[in-house]
C-alpha cells in the first residue's frame, strides 16, 4: 500500500514518514542545526531567524527578511529566510481549512511563498536548499496551488540532493515525480521517472507500482466516473481545487463545464470522485 499514489492524503503521509527518515538520516546535523546550512543556519534556526525562539512572530519575521531582500535583492540568504517564514505561517489556521483546502488567505500566502522561492532560485544557487524545496513541493502540489510543472522542478532538486536516503525512499520521490510529470503533460520526464522509481522500489511491489503510475499516465487528471444529475448520464472529473469537470452526452454533441461536484457524487479524502463507473 506504500506507492498508492491515487490518494493526496496518501501522497502527504508517504512523502512526511520517509521525508522524515531521509532528514534524520541524511542531514540530521543540519536540520537540528549543529552543522552548517545555507547561508550558515540550521533549519531550526531559519526558521526562527536565528533568534533562538520558536514562539516569534513568524510575520515579523517575514516583516525583517523582506526588507532584507529590498536592500539587497541578490542576497541567497535573504530570499531563503524569507521563503521559509512564509513556509511556517503557511501552516496556520488562518490558511488552510481542517479538509486540507485553502483558504482565500491561504492561496495569497502559498503565492507569495511560490514568489520568493523563484527569486531564490533565479539567483542560481549552487546549491539550493533540499530540505527548504522539499517544503515547497507542497506549495505546488494539489493541497496548495495545483501547480505540476513546478512541483516537478522542486522534486528534481530534492532528488539530485538525495541526502544519502535509501532506495526506497528514492523510490517514493521518483514516483511522486513522475505522478506530477504526467499532470503537467510532460510524459518524457514522467517515463524515466517511472522507470526509476519501479527499478528502486521492492521487488513486490513493483508490478502494482508500475501500473498506478500507467494509470496516471492515462488519466493524468484522475479516473473519470460516469453519474446522474437530473435524469441524465454525466461524467465527472477533477479539475483541481475542489472542482469537477463534467460532460453531458448530447445526441450530436457534448458540452463540457466545470462546477462543484454534483450532489449525486461524493469527495473522498484521496479526491476521488466516487459515482457509477
Amino acid at each position: 500500500m506504500l506507492f498508492d499514489l491515487r490518494g493526496r492524503g496518501r501522497r502527504r503521509t508517504v512523502r512526511v514518514i520517509y521525508g522524515g527518515l531521509a532528514l534524520l538520516i541524511g542531514a540530521g546535523l543540519v536540520f537540528f542545526g549543529v552543522g552548517a546550512g545555507v547561508g550558515g543556519t540550521g533549519l531550526l534556526n531559519s526558521l526562527t531567524g536565528g533568534e533562538g525562539s520558536g514562539s516569534a512572530s513568524f510575520q515579523a519575521q517575514i516583516d525583517k527578511y523582506k526588507k532584507l531582500t529590498e536592500k539587497n535583492p541578490k542576497s541567497e540568504y535573504a530570499w531563503e529566510q524569507l521563503t521559509l517564514a512564509r513556509l511556517h505561517e503557511a501552516g496556520g489556521e488562518a490558511y488552510v481549512t481542517r479538509s486540507g483546502e485553502l483558504t482565500s488567505q491561504g492561496r495569497a500566502l502559498f503565492s507569495q511563498v511560490a514568489s520568493s522561492w523563484n527569486s531564490y532560485m533565479a539567483l542560481n544557487p549552487k546549491e539550493p536548499n533540499p530540505t527548504l524545496a522539499q517544503e515547497v513541493v507542497r506549495i505546488f502540489g494539489e493541497e496548495g496551488l495545483n501547480e505540476p510543472a513546478e512541483a516537478v522542478k522542486v522534486l528534481q532538486i530534492v532528488i539530485a540532493a538525495k541526502h544519502g536516503s535509501t532506495a526506497q525512499y528514492q523510490a517514493t520521490l521518483y514516483s511522486e515525480l513522475a505522478d506530477y510529470a504526467y499532470k503537467a503533460g510532460n510524459n518524457g520526464t514522467g517515463d524515466l521517472a517511472t522507470a526509476k522509481a519501479v527499478a528502486l522500489a521492492p521487488s513486490a511491489q513493483r508490478k502494482r507500482l508500475k501500473k498506478e503510475l500507467g494509470e496516471i499516465k492515462k488519466h493524468p487528471k484522475g479516473p473519470e466516473y460516469t453519474t446522474t444529475v437530473n435524469g441524465k448520464p454525466v461524467k465527472v472529473q477533477s479539475a483541481g481545487h475542489g472542482t469537477f469537470t463534467t460532460t453531458e452526452p448530447a445526441p450530436n454533441s457534448a458540452s463540457t463545464t466545470t462546477q462543484p461536484a454534483p450532489k449525486s457524487t461524493s469527495t473522498q479524502p484521496g479526491g476521488v470522485t466516487s459515482g457509477t463507473k
